[in-house]
């Protein structure tokens, strides 16, 4: 779902920083060669993820779902320069396309690419995280954050993506039949009841929640 007028969308993502060459690589190869493109963030989500990124100066980056390694180079554009961004796929089919992109980067020796199953590999990693980007399964959103909250320090930001599933989560028939909308409604609903955070939840594309722990 557009939540904006077309033409008030291509307003915004002209007068958004453009992407740099990478980045804009990555877009090309994915929506030709890679199946669900749409999966991909995007200028606009891409420039507010390294916005956020560079506003946090992060030591340790999280990104819960790599997908084709866009949101990850833009996360990376704020890391401390001996800093390190982990991301984790359960995709292997997609594991030498992100190599040979983070390769291509000059974040390559900062960049930790982990295939497998996100919630056997987030216990065993070592570090305590100042940014994390949450876009995998949906029904596992709750799962991903319970991991995480504790270990966090303060001032931590977490982002979570497509919380809004295409208006969905405000759509009580999707609610009733399809888990992954229900999923989502109530990861929202635990976020915005959760004392130790706060929150803001973002309609830029398919909603993207940022938490921020106190």
């Amino acid at each position: 779902m557009e939540f904006l007028p077309t033409q008030i969308a291509e307003y915004a993502d002209k007068h958004t920083s453009a992407e740099p060459e990478l980045l804009q690589k990555i877009n090309r190869d994915t929506y030709t060669n890679v199946l669900a493109p749409r999966m991909l963030s995007g200028n606009l989500q891409g420039r507010t993820l390294s916005f956020i990124s560079k506003l946090i100066k992060p030591q340790y980056i999280l990104e819960i779902g790599t997908y084709t390694g866009y949101s990850a180079l833009c996360m990376t554009e704020g890391l401390e320069p001996d800093g390190e961004l982990h991301t984790i796929d359960i995709n292997e089919e997609l594991e030498t396309r992100i190599r040979s992109y983070f390769d291509a980067s000059g974040y390559k020796d900062q960049l930790h690419l982990h295939i497998g199953n996100a919630l056997e590999i987030i216990p065993n990693l070592p570090y305590p995280f100042d940014l994390v980007f949450i876009d995998a399964d949906k029904e596992n959103y709750a799962n991903y954050y319970n991991l995480l909250i504790d270990k966090l320090p303060s001032g931590a930001v977490i982002i979570a993506d497509n919380v809004l599933w295409s208006g969905k989560v405000v759509e009580h028939a999707e609610l009733e039949k399809d888990l992954e909308t229900r999923a989502l409604d109530a990861f929202n609903k635990q976020i915005q009841n959760d004392k130790r955070v706060e929150n803001v939840l973002l309609p830029i594309r398919d909603g993207l929640m940022v938490v921020r722990k106190k």
